[in-house]
């Protein structure tokens, strides 16, 4: 069937409910991931004029590197399935726009330092972590990421996080943003091999699946300051208290300051930074335009990620207020509780019921109404 997205229209396998009818994958529940990342690229221009090739990975329709193709980009797309690569061809051809498509293996390529790329785009089907230290063994100026394995980054498949991402995932009630940060750290220890320092611009986890956009800087010193970001979170299963402190070395309490509790969990190497930059949201909110049948939905997310504070975890509140056996205020009402209180408080972009603050769950207990 054919798809019209942005200013393209590809062909692709004819959908049927949940699953997809055809060898060559796609997903229409991307369309948001796919108008940001167009949005995005228009934005890293912008920071970096010198930026001009792009490669999409694993291709699959190649909807993402014809839409990258004919925003002006040099775009290689790759797949090692021969009937991507002639999907591929022929969606190129159908828009008009040239690029490169390229039967063969995503690691093939991306190891190769011939065929280095300012922005590679990784969007496996799955996890990402077999391409990773490829891609920033090569990659000149930003990675884009999407995994699809929330499972096993948010700590719900605790033994696959392990395996795949070499970190300590939980599944928490804010186990969204523990796939972020366990993704984030697999890629700063990743580029760290190859002293290459990674910044994130912008990240998001969606439904199913965590986006994010990373800027390079090839030196040992920024290598080193990714590093640095890296740390471990606490947490209270029976108060929801936790924290969280910078290293490599976990050193988990021996009890819960808040309840004495002895159930401690401890989550890491986890990214512990900033997961976006406010000047670049700015930039890929400006990228976005009216032909994008997403365009609205990103812009909200783009505006809740700019109000959101930098913290490592979230809170969700109706699962405190269960805790404390009292029904849930207004959201509204609550976070002005907070913020009267003394206490930085935002929404997520998580969820309607979950929020950032500065406060420990001790102080969240004595400011809500």
């Amino acid at each position: 069937m054919e798809v019209t997205e942005g200013a393209v229209t590809v062909e692709v396998p004819e959908q049927s409910g949940e699953g997809v009818e055809g060898a060559v994958f796609f997903n229409t529940e991307q369309e948001l991931n796919r108008d940001l990342t167009v949005a995005a690229l228009r934005a890293y221009r912008e920071r970096e004029p010198r930026a001009e090739t792009y490669l999409d990975a694993t291709c699959a329709s190649g909807v993402r590197g014809v839409r990258a193709a004919t925003d002006g980009w040099d775009a290689t797309l790759v797949d090692r399935d021969p009937a991507a690569v002639d999907l591929a061809r022929e969606n190129l051809a159908r828009n008009g726009v040239a690029g490169d498509v390229r039967h063969d293996d995503a690691n093939a390529v991306l190891w190769d330092p011939e065929d280095a790329y300012d922005v590679v785009d990784l969007d496996p089907f799955g996890t990402p972590a077999p391409f990773l230290d490829a891609t920033f063994a090569n990659a000149r100026d930003m990675v884009c990421v999407t995994a699809t394995d929330t499972a096993p980054l948010c700590g719900a498949h605790f033994d696959s996080g392990v395996r795949k991402y070499a970190t300590v995932p939980r599944n928490t009630e804010y186990h969204a943003e523990m796939g972020v940060r366990v993704l984030l750290s697999a890629m700063a220890r990743s580029a760290a091999r190859f002293d290459v320092g990674v910044t994130p611009l912008l990240t998001h986890a969606t439904r199913h699946y965590v986006r994010t956009y990373v800027d390079l800087t090839h030196s040992a010193s920024a290598a080193n300051d990714a590093v640095d970001a890296l740390g471990h979170v606490y947490h209270c299963p029976e108060c929801l208290w936790r924290d969280h402190e910078h290293g490599l070395h976990a050193a988990r309490p021996d009890a819960c300051p808040n309840c004495d509790g002895t159930n401690l969990l401890a989550a890491g190497p986890l990214w512990l930074g900033a997961t976006h930059d406010d000047a670049f949201l700015a930039a890929t909110r400006d990228g976005l335009d009216a032909g994008m049948g997403t365009a609205e939905t990103a812009t909200t997310l783009l505006d809740t990620l700019d109000a959101e504070l930098d913290r490592p975890t979230h809170y969700d509140q109706h699962k405190l207020y269960k805790r404390w056996s009292e029904p849930a205020v207004a959201m509204d009402d609550f976070l002005t509780s907070l913020r009267d209180a003394g206490h930085a408080a935002s929404r997520t972009h998580y969820g309607g019921t979950t929020f950032e603050t500065d406060a420990s769950v001790a102080e969240i207990r004595d400011a809500a109404p």
